[in-house]
């Protein structure tokens, strides 16, 4: 990833991104799908409730929330390849349910948008997830939101020990690159407005998760500075090609500065 640029606003990200987003959807009959991309720990959270406070009636779906529970990727671990066992990249999310409920939300019908529930590791129940009716706008954020294939020829080199040790055929990194040229492209087909939060670096972003897994309640399912790194290492390599490849085609990129600030 790129180094960030030097200071250009004194505005915050939510508030940069809220504005873009009231300006797109001014005047529309249809509700504004809007993709925002960005790494673990950028604050899409804290932005989605800034693009809700301009008034607007806001849809918020995460692409976390689409979660295949522990069960389903357990499966997925013993036809495919283990590191599947891990949510996160593409291929663990259940593309079906997305599509179901980005159409509804399109189409003004209410509809009941999806929880997962982390702790449990499997989404949660049906009746915790909260009905929308006739947004204006859908924000449908996630770390990898609108992403892209990357080229075959790229996928040949490991990008870290995880896939040098673990994913010695790269038939997990195949598979991943395969569920965004397929089911995942449709997934985001819908999107009108993509931006995308570029942090530093990837380091940046795996510091960015330790401190906020420090600041959690210690619990089981705390996870050491260690099990971080192990842990992000299976979002690494997209990472780094939408940082490569998404800004050129995305309408608002939003540079961070170390602190979450807005360096461009």
């Amino acid at each position: 990833m790129t180094g960030a640029s030097p200071r250009a606003s004194g505005r915050s990200a939510a508030d940069l991104i809220a504005a873009a987003v009231e300006s797109w959807s001014r005047d529309r009959a249809a509700p504004l799908i809007v993709g925002l991309c960005g790494p673990p720990g950028a604050g899409k959270s804290t932005i989605a409730a800034a693009v809700a406070a301009r008034g607007a009636k806001v849809a918020t779906m995460s692409l976390d929330d689409l979660y295949l529970g522990a069960s389903s990727r357990r499966k997925l671990a013993t036809s495919v390849h283990p590191l599947l066992a891990t949510r996160g990249p593409p291929g663990t999310h259940d593309v079906a349910l997305g599509l179901t409920v980005l159409a509804k939300l399109i189409g003004g019908d209410p509809v009941a948008v999806p929880r997962f529930d982390k702790l449990a590791d499997e989404p949660a129940p049906h009746s915790a997830w909260p009905v929308v009716d006739r947004p204006d706008i859908v924000l449908f954020e996630g770390w990898c939101v609108g992403a892209s294939a990357q080229p075959g020829p790229a996928l040949g080199d490991a990008v870290n020990p995880l896939e040098r040790d673990r994913d010695v055929g790269g038939t997990w990194r195949r598979f991943v690159n395969d569920q965004l040229a397929g089911p995942y492209r449709s997934l985001f087909a819908p999107i009108a407005r993509l931006v995308v939060l570029r942090p530093p670096n990837f380091a940046t972003v795996v510091a960015w998760r330790q401190d906020a897994e420090r600041r959690r309640p210690r619990g089981p399912a705390t996870m050491t500075d260690a099990e971080i790194v192990e842990f992000l290492a299976h979002y690494e390599r997209l990472s780094r090609w939408i940082d490569v490849e998404m800004p050129s085609r995305a309408d608002l990129v939003v540079h961070l500065a170390d602190d979450r600030s807005v360096a461009e």
